[in-house]
């Protein structure tokens, strides 16, 4: 080898030689020093770089042991980054890495309760000096064919929430290929990242650096929300006790001009059951399964569309306050209202697009609500549930419609469900509503503050349409049928029935909000009212009604509204009863009607058409009365054509009005009345017909409001030969007048003719006739505090009937007789186990366990009447017990109770008259039942006897026809 080229080998063994020497041994020592110096000149806490790995001819650089932050606790730190330079970096004009590497990096992020953030405070950086050059925004010319972070760990916590946040996410696993900063340039990725509590993030796709463009699949499993709840609880304040989603989604985000993201085929699911609650630790909601599936969403286009939507088993609490606002209103309010972030272009005046969501089919199964609204006292709890939703189409487009089906349980009977179309934009909707068996119970609250009224039971139902045209102003129809089956209400100042039926119908509804109501036909099955006028002249339902504070008269400077037109075709009346008092007499007047049946014809407000009126019944059970005839029931003054007739009515229920107005109890007799009231254009045309039949007087009752006249005389006058009075009042008049009333000119009426009748003779026809063999078959023996037949008195009954079969010109008369002495304590001891009956009957009925039909049917315990006797001695005796009587034995107290409340009732003479009542209406009952026609049967006043042989003799007479 020539001298020459030995020496420019040599040379260039020794460059080679000391650039191997520099690249692998030099370069690296120094790379090391002058990390760690600088490590050492800026860091504010202990850092260094274990070892630099440095190849110069492949210009591969491996770093080892970076750590930054105390020993054991670094907040910065990595085993391993290699990295290979490309020689072609120096004509491309970018640093081309052809791979870059990072191992078991650390990165421990942490802000206080200040909001510092720990990676802020690693390195004490002095400020730049100012420069005056053009700042240039493009990223920095890098080039990297392959990245790739393995084992990665990172840790997040933050201070400032109420409860501290924690997360780590371990191992973090990321791959990119062909990174380019340039723009326009693609890089692929895929990212993992798993938690220790079994979450795990998966991110694979492709994004471009400049413009921000990305686009791929993301998915997170089993993320357990505890981790950022803190931030949630500061915002609402509820406690998460358990909770986790699971969510993938394709995604398309573009951030060159303005933010566009897409998401397609979104799926979201919870894995675990949801459990929510309030902070003062009550339930709020829980839901077992949420299932979203194959969504899209555009948030260019402001639209989410779900394939499937479907949760199972959710239920949730909610209130209404007493301040009239949803608990969920004041749970999700708070002090500051968030700022809206809004996707339009700054500067532009032009409103937002609306959201549009749409929604394949959802499905919601086994919901359960409670609800409770708190503004009545007591406060009203009510279940829904199970509740099942089923929608298909739904769409907030306007103009678009989508089906709805929903069926729900009400209570504890109760069901309601609901099909049809809704539209939101505008709000219309078509549905077909059905319920059944909805307690009405519930309104018993609401119903409190207005009147002194229990509602004790009753059950709706119906089937209606439903349909919604507009909502300001408000356009709503509603047809279909409705029924109310059971009603039963309490007047709760005495503890007595008020209105009540079995069943009633309402057919052929249509409803128009405002403007009409038409029901077809109404329907009352055992209809019953109580109707009561007290000795102050007031009645019980005037009585019931609680005062309302507030204007309720004059005019309050509103607009009035056209009335409501009201048409009912027909209303039908089947088994209807009443029972009426007048406590203003002495005694009290009461009585009952029953067996009414019968029909109203139309009834409109906006016509002028009468109604047919045809009503028939009993009273007091044996006498007829029928209700005939026409009216206009909203403008009654403007036409009237009512016939009324009562028949077989015993007088002797008219005794205290004939005690007061007459001065005379009534004996016996019958009483026919026929009114017929026309009435046209206010001018009154009425005939009234009066047939007393038998009518005899009793003794003389002082009262201030008598009639001087002479009664008895006039009577005995005025009777045929067959003993009845017939008398006929004709009355006429313009009801318009102040100065007319009606039941004046009827006195007056009846005056004059009793007085002209005086002047008339008649004859007076009386026998007596008697006759069953040598058996006395007078009186009727009943035992003492009992008004049931013994054999004895069935058998003298079976003779009477058959002596009065052969002789239909007789008449019975039966005498009802009680004893105070004999009958005074079995009547009170009767009364208690009654009251104790009633007491209990009503306690299981507000309970809402299953009852008979009557209290008598209950069987009360013998170890709660105790319990019940300190009400009944409450209620009746209106004062507490002694005081003393609490150092007493419970067993003592109870005596002392039971001997107060018994003496109380002992002597009681409406229980007595009562007994006697029953006694007269149970020998006539029997005597019916052998075939004897009721109208040959006549009950008087009762009266007191003693006791015989431990009996109580019921007198009977004898009378002709």
């Amino acid at each position: 080898m020539p001298r020459k080229a030995k020496r420019t080998a040599l040379i260039t063994l020794a460059v080679l030689a000391g650039y191997s020497v520099l690249g692998f041994f030099l370069v690296p020592v120094i790379a090391r020093h002058v990390i760690n110096g600088q490590l050492e000149t800026y860091a504010t806490v202990p850092a260094s770089l274990e070892r630099v790995r440095f190849n110069p001819f492949s210009l591969e650089v491996t770093l080892f042991d970076l750590k930054i932050g105390e020993p054991g606790i670094e907040q910065i730190a990595f085993q391993r980054l290699y990295t290979n330079l490309e020689i072609d970096s120096i004509w491309k004009g970018a640093v081309h890495l052809s791979r870059l590497e990072l191992e078991q990096p650390v990165l421990d992020v942490r802000f206080d309760k200040s909001g510092n953030l720990n990676l802020a405070q690693l390195f004490d950086v002095p400020p730049s000096e100012a420069s005056e050059e053009p700042k240039n925004d493009s990223l920095f010319p890098l080039i990297v064919d392959e990245l790739s972070i393995q084992r990665g760990d990172l840790k997040f916590a933050d201070a400032r929430p109420s409860d501290p946040v924690t997360l780590n996410y371990t191992p973090i696993d990321l791959e990119l290929q062909n990174l380019n900063t340039s723009p326009e340039q693609s890089t692929d990725m895929r990212l993992t990242a798993s938690e220790p509590g079994g979450g795990r993030l998966e991110w694979t796709g492709s994004f471009e650096p400049v413009p921000i463009r990305s686009s791929g699949q993301l998915s997170v499993s089993d993320f357990d929300l505890a981790s950022i709840w803190p931030y949630i609880k500061d915002a609402v304040p509820l406690t998460l006790n358990q909770g986790q989603l699971s969510a993938s989604t394709h995604y398309s985000l573009d951030l060159a001009e303005t933010t566009q993201l897409i998401l397609n085929r979104f799926a979201l699911n919870t894995p675990i059951p949801l459990s929510v609650d309030r902070a003062d630790g009550k339930p709020l909601i829980r839901i077992k399964q949420l299932e979203i599936g194959e969504g899209q969403l555009d948030l260019t286009q402001r639209s989410v569309a779900l394939k499937r939507l479907h949760s199972e088993g959710l239920e949730t609490w909610a209130a209404r306050e007493e301040d009239g606002r949803l608990d969920w209103q004041t749970l999700f309010s708070g002090d500051s209202t968030p700022t809206e972030t809004s996707t339009e272009p700054a500067g532009t005046d032009e409103p937002a697009q609306p959201w549009r969501a749409q929604a394949e089919q959802i499905q919601l199964r086994d919901y359960r609500i409670h609800l409770t609204d708190r503004v009545p006292q007591p406060e009203v709890a009510l279940e829904l549930g199970p509740l099942n939703v089923d929608v298909e189409g739904f769409d907030t487009a306007p103009d678009a419609s989508f089906a709805l089906k929903l069926d729900t349980a009400i209570g504890e009977q109760g069901s309601l469900s609901a099909a049809g179309n809704i539209q939101l934009e505008p709000m219309t909707a078509k549905l077909q509503v059905e319920t059944k068996d909805i307690d009405l119970r519930v309104a018993q609250s609401y119903i409190t503050p207005y009147a002194r009224v229990e509602l004790r039971a009753g059950r709706l139902s119906s089937a209606t349409s439903v349909e919604l045209s507009a909502i300001e102003p408000l356009a709503l129809n509603v047809t279909g049928r409705a029924t109310i089956d059971q009603l039963h209400t309490v007047d709760t100042d005495h503890e007595r029935d008020l209105v009540k039926w079995q069943k009633l119908d309402l057919e052929d509804i249509a409803y128009e909000h405002g403007k009409r109501l038409s029901i077809e036909r109404v329907g009352l099955e055992q209809p019953y009212t109580r109707f009561v006028i007290n000795e102050n002249l007031t009645t019980n339902f005037s009585d019931l009604l609680v005062p309302q504070a507030g204007n309720t008269d004059g005019e309050d400077g509103t607009e009035t509204s056209d009335p409501l037109a009201i048409h009912i075709g027909k209303v039908d009346i089947a088994d209807g009863s009443a029972n009426f008092a007048d406590f203003s007499l002495r005694p009290p007047f009461v009585t009952a009607m029953q067996s009414l049946n019968g029909s109203i014809g139309t009834l409109d407000n906006a016509s002028k058409t009468p109604a047919n009126v045809t009503i028939k019944g009993n009273v007091d059970r044996y006498a007829p009365v029928s209700i005939t005839g026409e009216l206009t029931p909203f403008d009654p003054m403007q036409k009237l054509d009512i016939r009324t007739s009562f028949n077989q009515v015993e007088l002797t229920t008219l005794t205290p009005y004939s005690s007061k107005f007459a001065g005379y109890r009534i004996r016996k007799g019958r009483l026919d009345l026929d009114l017929h009231y026309r009435i046209d254009d206010s001018r009154l045309n009425a005939d009234n017909h009066v047939t007393l039949d038998q009518l005899e007087l009793g003794e003389r009752v002082e009262s201030p409001d008598a009639v001087d006249l002479p009664i008895r005389l006039a009577i005995a006058l005025l009777k045929d030969s067959n003993g009845r009075i017939d008398i006929a009042l004709p009355v006429q008049g313009d009801l318009d007048n102040p100065q007319f009333d009606v039941m004046p000119v009827v006195w007056q009426t009846l005056r004059n003719l009793v007085l002209r009748a005086a002047q008339a003779p008649f004859k007076f026809m009386a026998g007596l006739v008697s006759g069953a063999g040598d058996q006395d078959l007078s009186v009727v023996g009943f035992a003492a505090g009992s008004s049931e037949l013994n054999d004895n008195a069935r058998s003298a009954l079976d003779l009477l009937a058959r002596a009065l079969a052969e002789r239909p010109a007789l008449r019975i008369e039966v005498e009802g007789t009680s004893s105070p002495a004999a009958d005074g304590p079995l009547l009170a001891q009767e009364r208690l186990e009654r009251e104790y009956q009633e007491v209990y009957f009503r306690i299981l009925q507000r309970r809402g366990d299953t009852v008979p039909a009557k209290a008598e049917a209950l069987q009360v315990p013998e170890e709660d009447k105790p319990a019940l006797l300190a009400g009944i001695y409450r209620q009746r005796l209106k004062q507490q017990p002694p005081e003393a009587w609490n150092e007493l034995p419970d067993e003592e107290r109870t005596r002392n109770m039971r001997s107060e409340v018994l003496a109380s009732w002992q002597d009681s003479e409406p229980l007595r008259r009562l007994l006697a009542q029953q006694r007269a209406e149970q020998i006539k009952e029997y005597l019916v039942s052998q075939r004897l026609a009721a109208d040959r049967i006549y009950l008087i006043d009762v009266s007191n006897d003693d006791a015989k042989n431990g009996q109580v003799n019921t007198r009977l007479q004898l009378g002709a026809m």
